[in-house]
């Protein structure tokens, strides 16, 4: 039996490795080709397929990419930058807090790629050694994931299998993560603040200024208001749905209820973000006469997707991996995991290595520690754990960082794992969980 549970542990690897490894669609597709192996193979029954949560997703990235395709984050990143630009010495802490409001806000780490060159620029221009704004805003990004009620972790989180059907709601998700997340991104920016040389003492910086690789870039000027006020509409509306998103999950009584045959029925949670967001998205390409093509087309629509394969796949399999080998998994780790919790928040961390997603990650290993017994409140906690795939200086936002940054100093060490990001991704992510941890305390 143990040998059984093994070698189909390896299945879960093997597909998670090679789906990773190839990218894009590639984890979904080889996710679901792991989960025929464990099926057909092993005897395994199919475990709950994530379409909850799949459709959240697509309901959320519908409504983030209708606003890309009527210019609405392009004027949010040059409100951005503006502000940025006011206040160029305090980059380092700035920056950071920006990149989290704007993924707080879209729900989507993706929105940082905008961002991220913009950063570099001004902390070159103002001799601030561009490695420190840049790796924690990297990292805010990630960070604000965990928090953002319109999130794909965070729709996986409130579904009904998961923590929506223990008690858990969005208020307790904002209460907890929220002022958690922020606090680990501040320590993680004081902490970045001392790394490395100053920028005019860094001998990469001074070599390639030397070579003249490195010239003044004219910065921008401000709001484009060429678009007219279309773009501007797109974002009112955006923001009033995740403003109703937030609403409704805060106050349960709001939701509306049903008498079916005798039985009080309320709208859940994940039925709410999918009306409100794909209604936000109308609502949007209405009023600001957005290109539905466009929308299609865009970075966060295709990112999106190829994010709703991959839970597809992954989620799938991890279900019905965990499902399948339940008493295996109470018999063996049931009394470590709960006596150590910590133990599952480094699962959590190790698994979001391999996933390169938040949402795929809670979806896969959230349902065994609910099945172990691990408190939901704890749960709650570990949530940003999920956030460990900066580990690997290969995720698209890390090196796109890494590309941005014309001095050099944002970079990959010797032996790999040494980079920029590593510092103050696991300063932010220990002190998020740890605050966590104090929060629920006193719920």
């Amino acid at each position: 039996m143990e040998y059984a549970v093994y070698l189909q542990l390896l299945v879960v690897l093997a597909a998670i490795f090679i789906g990773a490894k190839v990218g894009g669609i590639g984890l979904g597709i080889f996710g679901m080709l792991g989960m025929s192996v464990l099926v057909f193979l092993f005897g395994l029954p199919p475990g709950e397929a994530p379409i909850e949560v799949m459709l959240m997703i697509v309901a959320v990235i519908t409504a983030a990419s209708a606003l890309q395709a009527a210019g609405g984050l392009e004027y949010l990143v040059k409100v951005a930058e503006k502000i940025l630009r006011k206040n160029p010495d305090s980059i380092t802490f700035l920056a950071p807090i920006v990149c989290y409001v704007f993924t707080f806000l879209a729900g989507t780490g993706h929105i940082a790629y905008s961002l991220l060159p913009i950063i570099a620029e001004i902390a070159t221009e103002s001799k601030v050694r561009p490695e420190r704004p840049l790796s924690i805003s990297v990292i805010a990004s990630q960070q604000a994931i965990t928090a953002s009620p319109i999130s794909a972790a965070t729709a996986a989180l409130l579904s009904t299998s998961l923590l929506g059907g223990q008690g858990i709601e969005m208020i307790d998700i904002l209460m907890v993560c929220v002022p958690a997340t922020i606090i680990g991104v501040l320590v993680g920016a004081f902490v970045v603040n001392f790394v490395g040389v100053d920028l005019e003492k860094d001998p990469v910086y001074l070599k390639r200024l030397q070579e003249g690789l490195i010239k003044h870039h004219e910065p921008s000027t401000g709001v484009d208001n060429q678009a007219g006020y279309k773009p501007l509409i797109a974002v009112v509306l955006f923001l009033m749905g995740v403003f109703s998103v937030v609403l409704f999950g805060s106050i349960p009584s709001l939701r509306p209820s049903f008498n079916i045959d005798g039985e009080i029925v309320n709208v859940t949670m994940a039925q709410i973000i999918q009306i409100i967001m794909m209604s936000t998205a109308g609502m949007i390409l209405i009023f600001s006469k957005a290109d539905v093509t466009k929308a299609v087309n865009g970075s966060i629509f295709i990112a999106g997707m190829q994010a709703v394969i991959a839970i597809f796949g992954i989620a799938w399999m991890g279900d019905t991996f965990f499902n399948g080998n339940l008493a295996f998994f109470k018999d063996n780790i049931q009394t470590v995991v709960t006596a150590y919790p910590f133990l599952f928040a480094f699962a959590l961390f190790v698994m979001s290595i391999l996933l390169f997603s938040q949402a795929a990650t809670v979806r896969t290993l959230y349902p065994l520690g609910l099945a172990l017994g691990i408190p939901p409140l704890a749960l709650l906690a570990m949530f940003p754990a999920v956030n460990g795939y900066f580990f690997l200086p290969n995720y698209p936002t890390v090196v796109a960082a890494i590309n941005f940054d014309r001095t050099g100093t944002t970079r990959i060490g010797k032996y790999v794992i040494n980079h920029s990001f590593q510092i103050p991704g696991i300063v932010s992510t220990l002190v998020a969980i740890s605050v966590g941890y104090l929060i629920i305390s006193f719920m």
